[in-house]
């Protein structure tokens, strides 16, 4: 459990690690994009400073030629607003740029850590967090899942239960005679496994075998989950 946990907190820090150093890289990288962009465009005030130069070098007195200046320079204006409006909409640009990439990168770190918890997920197999059996109506729930028993099926899981309880392991034989009365030593160990057997076909084998009755060599069956989650009434 121990070793689980580390290496679960190691691959949280990995993962806050690599969103740590993605999100730089993007902020980083359109930062510096920006910055260039905005470098290389032409100041707003270009085109009359152009126009006024002109002016200085050539001078105009008549009518027409004062005319000429007044239309542009209302030019000038109108290329600054739309330089202005340029400058605002690439703005705009790359900040949705920058929250698409984080976006992006945000989701790709969680399908990797949701993939690794489906991973370990599947090597732990499903957690069984509770167990009741009531025996009087011979029903189970099994993490709120309810199963309708018979007599001989309740009362093998209830054994188990009980033994689980006191950190015991039953044998087989040991299985059979806690249900039927006899001694142990009477007691075929065949019994016991075909108990165990129609408990298992009953839940379903596949499911139970793996993640409910353990079965350990030479010494016996046991329930694989905590004692404190088993409640028998």
């Amino acid at each position: 459990m121990r070793a689980r946990s580390s290496s679960a907190t190691d691959a949280a820090r990995a993962a806050g690690r690599t969103v740590g150093f993605g999100l730089t890289a993007i902020v980083l990288l359109l930062a510096g994009a920006g910055a260039l962009l905005f470098l290389n465009l032409p100041s707003a005030g270009a085109f009359n400073a152009r126009v006024s130069q002109i002016f200085v070098d050539n001078p105009l007195t008549g009518q027409s030629e004062i005319r000429l200046l007044e239309i542009l320079a209302l030019s000038g204006e109108a290329f600054a607003e739309t330089l202005r409006s340029y400058r605002i909409v690439i703005f705009v640009l790359l900040v949705f740029s920058t929250a698409l990439l984080v976006a992006t990168l945000v989701v790709l770190v969680m399908l990797v850590t949701l993939n690794r918890r489906m991973t370990e997920i599947e090597r732990a197999g499903i957690q069984v967090a509770s167990l009741a059996i009531d025996r009087g109506h011979r029903k189970v729930w099994l993490n709120d899942i309810e199963f309708d028993l018979t007599e001989a099926v309740t009362e093998t899981l209830a054994v188990l239960a009980e033994a689980r309880m006191d950190g015991e392991i039953l044998s087989g034989a040991q299985i059979e005679a806690v249900i039927s009365g006899r001694d142990a030593a009477d007691c075929d160990e065949a019994a016991g496994a075909t108990r165990i057997k129609r408990l298992r076909d009953t839940l379903g084998n596949q499911l139970v075998s793996e993640l409910l009755i353990r079965n350990i060599a030479r010494q016996g069956y046991v329930l694989a989950i905590d004692r404190r989650a088993i409640r028998l009434t």
